[in-house]
């Protein structure tokens, strides 16, 4: 019946009439705590279509006190009933024709509140009608985001100008626009700048001439509106910006901070954010709209100058609450493509994709509309101007309304949806994924108790990979034997070929900015079809599936916006995001130089708590099991958190033996726990003790070092630049893999990253020139 009324008031003016007087508005709002997401998901969506551009509709609202009642909604668990109350917020500014002060007020603090709890969100569904809700209110209030545009583009201006001037010969001043990745790129060259030249980290690749590129050290300035992620410091105060300052702007000076409101500065900040989201997609509308500001902004001073009337806006102007002389308002319009909709972890509709992490339901985007091409405003687009005659109006859009439709399409009522069809070939898909799984397991088991009989080793090669780039972080798929390696920007999947030793099998770009790199890898339901999770130093997250033919990102997202990174931490030490995954609760834990460590529901996509880790020093490890989670820290503590207590009483435990940042940590059976730190000392932890069990040690600095998940055994690369494989039980040497060992030996150069195989006897090591080894277990 909802799903009726929204169809009969969407976009018919005495549709919407006949429900204003038959109290439409008061029965939506007195069913808002039905327990049944489609449900509320529609109410928000009837009232969103009821109250369009019908300021009769919206004033009956506000005496309701409908906004606050869909903002209760902004913190359900269904991500589809997240957007729809952002879609009804955002038609609800948009309905006001005539500004008043009241009205300034009401729509200011509903846009705060979105900002404050929907930023961060999971869901690229949310965050996509986020930014049509913004282009709302920057239409509402356009003088003001106009001279806000004016004074970041003449603070940019002048920093681009500085940068530059140690390499290039000053130029004339450009109205250009640039992203925020080359504005951070800038201001990174201008702490910089007393080195003439170019900067010493370059190495003088291809790659590395691109990012010169990039970062207008061999070009001429682009041309386009400018954005800030960068440092703004002053002698010791080092205010690096992390997509958490940019969003309040603090990365600005006061030419910009002091002269406007703050909610004008975290709405800019909020679409700042935005554009540099990891979905291309709704990247791609925030910077539509940020380009529109900028272009009207051009276009009205050169009307100014052109009229000889040329003035800026004043303060008065800036701070009034009165109605602006605002072109017609934009309106919610269907776009061509739909929203990549998923209740777990949503995909991008150009792949068609719409999958689970834990198995949970998820609503199958029909293949007619994922076949859609993708829209235009992908890449850097110029946006014509909202017509002021009343005419077709243009913008950001989205399907979302079209595509929720398509729900009542399908087969709602199902019998025996619980039965598996034992024929199928879905069924017998995952029948032989099951199958190997348990053959892998009984291997692992074999190959465990024999090391600790001592009738076999670790030391049989079973190939070495020469890569593009020098890889920095390795993972290996829990049931099979690909590795998947990461460079600074891209991954690479090693894999068995038909041939005698493992090869690349795939590689694709991660996506990253220009000033982050890849510091994460972590699968995820590798006991059916698997994700992997790559982490960011700049704190974002991007999920990947198929990577064994055709990699697609399935979804991406802002895990921990306080993140800095490393590029830009100076000489703070900094491991950059680190991540956990907990199977059977479907949570990702991530954590790194920062004061929290936050915990995200994968399944809700929303964040489920964050854990204060009180320390100056940065996350090294994490590690979960049975509701408990360690973190290893760069001053060499350890702390054990249970993620089910509240927040302020979640630690449980810290041990505090290690002197030296911990390199690895892990958490086995029995309730033990095993770290390693820089001084080569492993020690051996009860969770139920304060002091270790056993101390072991290498009598060498460890360069890199880890540990088994099962196994006894633990691999470190030393200062005598070799591996050596010890025993947890007695600290001795299994045995040792030498750098070039013999003339026709292994090929192993010095070596920045080990990785054992979370169940087989496995090793993985990663050399600082471009190669990785694999070794493996052989019974003797």
């Amino acid at each position: 019946a909802v799903f009726v009324l929204s169809s009969v008031v969407q976009g018919y003016k005495q549709g919407q009439d006949e429900a204003v007087a038959g109290n439409l508005i008061s029965i939506c709002l007195n069913e808002m705590d039905e327990a049944d997401p489609v449900f509320k998901q529609w109410l928000a969506i009837c009232l969103g279509t009821l109250w369009d551009k019908h300021e009769e509709a919206r004033g009956r609202a506000m005496r309701c006190n409908a906004p606050e009642s869909l903002e209760t909604l902004l913190l359900d668990q269904t991500p589809e009933v997240r957007a729809a109350a952002v879609y009804a917020l955002g038609t609800f500014i948009n309905s006001c024709s005539e500004r008043t002060e009241h009205a300034n007020t009401l729509d200011q603090n509903i846009a705060t509140r979105l900002l404050q709890k929907i930023l961060e969100d999971g869901s690229t569904l949310v965050r996509k009608e986020l930014v049509v809700t913004m282009q709302y209110v920057v239409n509402s209030f356009p003088n003001n985001f106009m001279a806000l545009m004016r004074a970041v583009a003449d603070e940019d201006d002048g920093l681009a100008a500085g940068t530059r001037s140690s390499l290039l010969s000053s130029s004339t001043s450009t109205l250009g626009r640039v992203s925020s990745e080359d504005k951070l790129s800038r201001q990174v060259l201008q702490q910089r700048r007393s080195v003439v030249g170019i900067p010493q980290s370059m190495t003088g690749s291809v790659t590395e001439l691109n990012r010169m590129g990039d970062l207008g050290i061999l070009t001429t300035p682009k041309r386009g509106r400018k954005s800030v992620i960068g440092l703004a410091g002053v002698g010791t105060q080092l205010h690096v910006a992390s997509l958490a300052s940019l969003a309040s702007m603090a990365c600005y000076g006061p030419g910009v901070t002091a002269k406007f409101k703050p909610f004008y500065l975290k709405v800019v900040g909020g679409l700042m954010v935005l554009e540099r989201d990891p979905d291309k997609e709704v990247g791609g509308m925030a910077r539509q709209v940020l380009d529109t500001i900028y272009n009207k902004m051009v276009a009205a001073e050169r009307e100014r100058k052109g009229s000889g009337v040329f003035r800026s806006l004043s303060q008065a102007e800036l701070h009034s609450v009165s109605a602006p002389g605002s072109p017609a308002k934009a309106s919610f319009m269907l776009g061509e493509s739909p929203p990549g909709h998923n209740t777990t972890l949503p995909a991008s509709f150009r792949q068609g994709l719409a999958g689970s992490v834990g198995g949970q339901h998820s609503l199958t985007l029909p293949s007619d509309l994922a076949s859609k091409p993708a829209q235009a405003w992908l890449g850097r687009s110029t946006v014509s101007d909202i017509s002021e005659d009343g005419g077709q109006e243009t913008g950001v859009k989205t399907n979302f309304l079209a595509w929720s439709a398509k729900h009542f399409s399908s087969r709602l009522m199902k019998l025996g949806e619980d039965m598996v069809d034992l024929e199928s070939e879905e069924y017998w898909a995952r029948q032989w994924l099951y199958d190997r799984n348990e053959k892998i397991k009984k291997r692992a088991t074999a190959e465990r108790k024999s090391v600790e009989q001592g009738s076999g080793r670790l030391d049989d090669q079973l190939g070495v990979v020469k890569i593009p780039q020098p890889p920095s972080v390795l993972a290996y798929e829990p049931y099979t034997s690909s590795l998947a390696v990461a460079t600074r920007d891209s991954i690479l999947l090693v894999g068995n070929k038909p041939g005698p030793s493992p090869q690349v099998t795939t590689s694709w770009g991660n996506g990253n900015s220009r000033v982050s790199q890849i510091t994460s890898l972590q699968f995820c339901n590798s006991h059916e079809r698997g994700l992997l999770v790559a982490g960011s130093d700049d704190g974002c997250v991007r999920v990947w599936r198929g990577w064994d033919e055709s990699p697609h990102l399935v979804t991406g997202w802002t895990l921990l916006p306080e993140m800095v990174p490393q590029s830009l931490a100076g000489s703070r030490v900094s491991y950059g995001l680190q991540l956990a995954w907990s199977q059977p609760d479907q949570l990702l834990v991530g954590a790194g130089d920062a004061k929290n460590i936050r915990l995200w529901d994968c399944s809700a996509e929303v964040r489920l708590c964050d854990l204060p880790i009180q320390s100056d020093s940065c996350v090294t490890c994490l590690h979960m099991d049975k509701g408990v989670l360690a973190a290893s820290f760069g001053d060499g503590q350890i702390k054990l958190f249970d993620y089910r207590a509240p927040p302020a009483s979640a630690r449980i435990m810290a041990f505090r033996e290690h002197k030296q940042l911990v390199l690895s940590l892990k958490m086995q059976e029995g309730g033990k726990i095993v770290s390693g730190c820089t001084e080569g000392v492993v020690k051996v932890w009860d969770i139920r003790r304060q002091s270790s069990l056993t101390t072991l040690e290498t009598n060498q600095p460890a360069v890199s070092l880890d540990i088994h998940q099962s196994a006894p055994v633990f691999a470190a690369w030393t200062s005598t630049q070799q591996i050596s494989l010890h025993s947890l039980y007695e600290g001795k040497v299994l045995n040792q893999i030498r750098y070039h060992e013999g003339l026709l030996g292994n090929r192993l150069g010095p070596v920045n990253c080990l990785k054992f195989h979370p169940s087989l006897i496995q090793l993985a090591a990663a050399s600082t020139d471009s190669h990785v080894s694999m070794f493996g277990y052989r019974r003797y």
